[in-house]
């Protein structure tokens, strides 16, 4: 199966040559297109994208970088795919390495019968004491660890991009597009994916509230589709147990929830994590 992959990028000049490489890498599949929409970019995002143009022809892979204006992520997603010649779609953070078997076993998953939502696994990286101390405890998260979360990477096949239209504007492209599929129709493929959480409790906070408010917008809007979620909240036999195992973790993880529930910074709209 031929994949049509959508990266939205703005001001990406730092991290779109790693991810356009890791792509570059991959060992399937065969047909792929990369669809690169700059998005109000005013660094070299769109230059350093286009200089991929020979790496990606030798491969007869078609790469197709769009210098747009500033429409919104979600703007720039509908945008890109106005381009995918592919009915099953891949959108990637333009932060996001995958590994070399990622591409060919999400083709794989999406060539199963009707609606398939499919993700890697993903490996969170940071850099600083307080953001590696969120990430051990907040990957360990039932719905993280097990579930099929697909931040920084979600694909659907040609019938579940049927189940909407352009995006809704809205702050979590990712959950909304997750809650449109049932637990049952999510695939997590075994191949990893490196994505960088925020650095530093002040940006943890601000994300964190993103993406309460992604939630609390997906509930005014599409109320019924909440119930695909599968985020159950875990018990408190499994909460003292993570305590205990790593109190340092836990303890960052619920200064910064309490933080958010204070309203330590708030703003509105998106916040961009770095």
């Amino acid at each position: 199966m031929s994949l049509s992959i959508v990266i939205p990028a703005c001001n990406e000049g730092g991290y779109i040559d790693a991810c356009l490489a890791a792509l570059l890498a991959s060992s399937g599949p065969e047909g792929a297109q990369v669809i690169v929409a700059a998005n109000g970019c005013t660094d070299d995002t769109v230059a350093r994208a286009l200089a991929h143009t020979p790496a990606f022809a030798a491969r007869r892979w078609q790469l197709l970088v769009m210098d747009l204006p500033a429409l919104g992520k979600m703007g720039a997603l509908d945008a890109g795919e106005a381009m995918a010649d592919f009915p099953a779609r891949v959108y990637l953070d333009a932060d996001v390495l995958v590994s070399p078997p990622l591409m060919a076993q999400i083709a794989g998953a999406l060539a199963g019968p009707g609606a398939v939502y499919a993700s890697g696994t993903p490996v969170v990286t940071a850099e600083s004491w307080v953001t590696r101390a969120f990430a051990r405890f907040w990957t360990r998260l039932p719905f993280v660890a097990e579930g099929v979360p697909g931040f920084g990477l979600y694909a659907v096949n040609g019938a579940g991009r049927a189940r909407w239209g352009t995006f809704p504007r809205i702050i979590s492209d990712d959950t909304y597009v997750r809650v449109l599929f049932t637990p049952a129709e999510r695939v997590k493929v075994p191949a990893p994916y490196r994505w960088p959480l925020v650095e530093g409790f002040d940006r943890l906070v601000k994300v964190r509230r993103r993406q309460d408010q992604g939630v609390s917008e997906l509930m005014a809007l599409e109320p019924g589709l909440m119930a695909n979620e599968g985020k159950d909240a875990p018990g408190k036999g499994w909460l003292i147990r993570r305590a205990l195992a790593d109190p340092i973790a836990f303890g960052v993880y619920a200064a910064v929830k309490i933080a958010v529930r204070a309203g330590w910074g708030a703003q509105t709209g998106w916040v961009r994590g770095r």
